[in-house]
């Protein structure tokens, strides 16, 4: 995926995207990089310069919690993006990788999809593969070449932009689920996979995911059943479908 470390990405990529009138400061002239200079999150994370850089270089893997608040207080980020930083820096920790075809669906979820006969219902894993569905699932996407994996229907399928009505929405939702999984675990085979091949097909996919955002709209389709960490997780009707 890149040389860095996912935690200097995402410090780097958020550093980026922030302009000085954001955080209270003066632009003067013009700026050779886009966003804001490490040396200015230094400061308004009252670290020192050299420290924020090896901490966006992937040479210190382990700052403080107390480091992590004051950057991600210099950075803006909101609650959803904090509580990814802190997985970041969990991750190297916590490994718990699985390979493509490991996630296993519970026997008494599946026999729950199979009793909602009304409603269109299908699990996830972490990388946004489709690991079991309901009759009423599979009909509803039908139009699609594969039901297997949501990521690739809404960036490579062609009946993915006629079928979702807001498009963009859908395709942000994507990327920040995915970059919310990747910080659970960053060196998950199945993840990188998805992405590379998502990278490669898609000008679109290429383009946001190296914004690091995670602030997620929930736009997956009508009755989602979602699996993270080996928990499952029942959304309501949220639908980006057309009518």
């Amino acid at each position: 995926m890149s040389d860095g470390t996912p935690l200097g990405e995402f410090f780097r990529a958020r550093r980026e995207a922030l302009k000085p009138q954001e955080v209270g400061l003066p632009e003067y002239g013009r700026r050779r990089v886009p966003g804001l200079r490490r040396e200015e999150v230094a400061l308004l994370a009252g670290v020192s310069s050299d420290y924020y850089m090896r901490l966006e270089q992937g040479r210190e893997k382990s700052p403080s919690p107390q480091v992590v608040d004051a950057v991600a207080t210099a950075l803006k980020l909101d609650d959803e993006a904090v509580e990814h930083l802190r997985r970041l820096t969990r991750a190297p920790y916590e490994s718990r990788s699985l390979v493509a075809g490991d996630e296993q669906v519970d026997a008494q979820l599946l026999q729950l999809l199979g009793s909602w006969l009304d409603t269109p219902a299908f699990v996830l894993g972490p990388a946004l593969d489709v690991l079991a569905h309901n009759s009423l699932a599979a009909a509803l996407h039908s139009g699609f070449q594969r039901f297997d994996n949501l990521a690739r229907m809404v960036f490579v399928d062609p009946a993915g932009r006629d079928f979702y009505q807001a498009w963009e929405r859908a395709a942000h939702s994507c990327v920040a689920e995915l970059r919310a999984a990747y910080g659970y675990d960053p060196e998950s085979p199945r993840i990188n996979e998805v992405v590379r091949t998502l990278s490669t097909k898609s000008s679109e996919f290429a383009d946001l995911w190296p914004r690091h955002e995670v602030d997620s709209v929930a736009l997956l389709p009508a009755g989602v059943v979602s699996v993270t960490e080996g928990s499952s997780l029942w959304s309501p009707a949220l639908s980006c479908r057309r009518e």
